[in-house]
């Protein structure tokens, strides 16, 4: 079944009791048992469960192709899970272009608990292979990387992972199932935040992780969520399934407005550099050619002398929104130096673009105004 249809789909059934074509929400709580003390619908208490998570976990797993998922309150609870039921003394490999907020959790969080941790550049295979150790447990990889918009060889950094019995976990956000899917390609977990494209509509705060097999790495997964209660609400799972039913149409227009505006702001003469797999100037262009079907609704943009002259130029744009996160039908820019602060690898004049659904030749418009004043 196509992405399209499964968007649609998945997890939504015809109400039981009222026949809605929209699913209730359901926000108890709690839930009765039957006189011989069983749960009709196999719910307890929504910690453990909720029929709205239930259906947004399912679509999930349909979507990216996998047998389990789990849905959390954010992208970092559900980042933060893996990483506790990898247990102590663990070794993690991680990308020097990742999230900055997951390189947070793994060293500051992790680290004094046990943790060993590797940040290694993942676009230079040799170098992951080398960074493996006898206790590696986990390679994580983030393609496209935020906010570098590096692309990683998924299928190569698997194998490295496979060899030395280690899991292999998939940052999708920025992919999103529509452009690629990791477990096809040998991945074991695919993480979101729903936050982004899914939910796409800068309304939810949630995230999730979505097995290619069941094991007894993700079992642990679901027994510390259930413990520790890192669950998103039955009105959030709910947003978000309304979300993913547009998900493909949204990302399809995104991203061919961001490789429209990736070239025009290529060619302009006050871009130092755009960061954008799409271009067949960017390094990874082959492998992003491989692994996805377009190149995402992200790029990055170097311009202005510093952080200064770049957030001054932000300033001067109409229709980006100065404001964090991405993947909603407005476009977000942010300069991520200033945000990341001391430890950032991104360039003092590095302007994160979230293309959002406004008509490309405005954006375009915007954009040349803001640079030529």
């Amino acid at each position: 079944m196509r992405i399209e249809t499964l968007a649609v789909h998945a997890g939504h059934d015809v109400d039981p009791t009222t026949a809605a074509v929209t699913p209730p929400i359901h926000m108890s709580t709690t839930f009765a048992r039957e006189p011989d003390g069983s749960y009709r619908a196999g719910y307890l208490y929504s910690r453990y469960s909720n029929p709205n998570r239930a259906a947004l976990e399912q679509c999930l797993a349909q979507l990216e192709g996998g047998t389990l998922a789990a849905a959390f309150s954010s992208g970092s609870a559900a980042t933060m899970t893996l990483l506790h039921a990898l247990g102590p003394l663990a070794h993690v490999i991680v990308p020097d272009d990742a999230y900055f907020g997951t390189i947070k959790l793994a060293r500051d969080v992790f680290g004094p608990w046990g943790l060993d941790l590797s940040i290694v550049d993942m676009t230079d295979l040799a170098a992951v292979e080398k960074a493996v150790q006898s206790n590696t447990r986990l390679i994580w990889v983030e393609t496209p990387s935020n906010p570098l918009l590096r692309v990683i060889d998924i299928a190569g950094v698997v194998d490295i992972a496979h060899r030395a019995d280690a899991f292999c976990a998939v940052d999708n956000t920025w992919g999103t199932p529509v452009l690629q899917r990791p477990l096809g390609r040998g991945a074991d977990i695919v993480m979101h935040s729903t936050t982004k494209y899914l939910g796409g509509h800068s309304d939810i705060l949630g995230g999730a992780l979505i097995a290619r097999d069941d094991s007894e790495l993700f079992q642990r997964v679901l027994s510390i969520q259930m413990s520790g209660g890192a669950v998103p609400s039955p009105f959030e799972c709910w947003l978000t399934m309304r979300g993913i039913r547009t998900m493909p149409l949204r990302v399809s227009a995104q991203s061919a407005s961001a490789m429209a505006l990736a070239q025009f702001l290529e060619a302009h003469p006050r871009v130092e550099a755009v960061h954008y797999p799409g271009l067949p100037s960017h390094p990874a262009h082959e492998i992003a050619c491989r692994q996805m079907t377009r190149f995402g609704g992200m790029l990055a943009v170097q311009v202005g002398a510093d952080r200064q002259e770049s957030i001054a130029i932000a300033s001067r744009l109409k229709l980006f929104t100065q404001a964090t996160s991405l993947g909603g039908t407005e476009s977000l820019i942010e300069n991520r130096a200033s945000v990341e602060g001391p430890t950032t690898r991104a360039p003092e004049n590095l302007l994160r673009v979230s293309v959002g659904l406004e008509h490309i030749e405005d954006l375009k418009e915007d954009f040349d105004a803001a640079l030529r004043r």
